[in-house]
């Protein structure tokens, strides 16, 4: 099984910028695809950004051109860079691993961001 560990959420002036990171551990052979949602107050949880094993990135409409996902040395290692914050980006984000053979997700417990000033 894959277990995964998120960090660095905090609260944030509107216009700033914040790095999440996500950490996996386990049987981390079997992850294919990485990835970062969240969701806000009163909404349903949504796609942030992905990345598989070959670095294929997808990013959710409201973030492209704005969020970067990017991996460490290792691809155990994810990280979620984030510029030109808004209050509308406020909400808890939450690290994904997808896993094959057999298909499983395991999911973080979570890190909350808060944009204001």
């Amino acid at each position: 099984q894959v277990q995964v560990v998120e960090s660095g959420g905090g609260l944030v002036q509107p216009g700033g910028s914040l790095r999440l990171s996500c950490i996996a551990s386990g049987n981390t052979f079997s992850i294919y695809r990485m990835g970062w949602y969240r969701q806000a107050p009163g909404k349903q949880r949504e796609l942030v950004a992905s990345i598989t094993d070959s670095g294929t990135t997808t990013y959710g409409h409201s973030m492209k051109g704005r969020f970067t996902i990017s991996r460490g040395n290792t691809k155990n290692t994810v990280y979620l860079q984030m510029s030109s914050l808004g209050p509308e980006d406020t909400a808890v984000y939450y690290c994904n691993a997808l896993q094959s053979g057999p298909w499983a997700a395991a999911w973080g417990q979570g890190t909350l961001v808060t944009v204001s000033s």
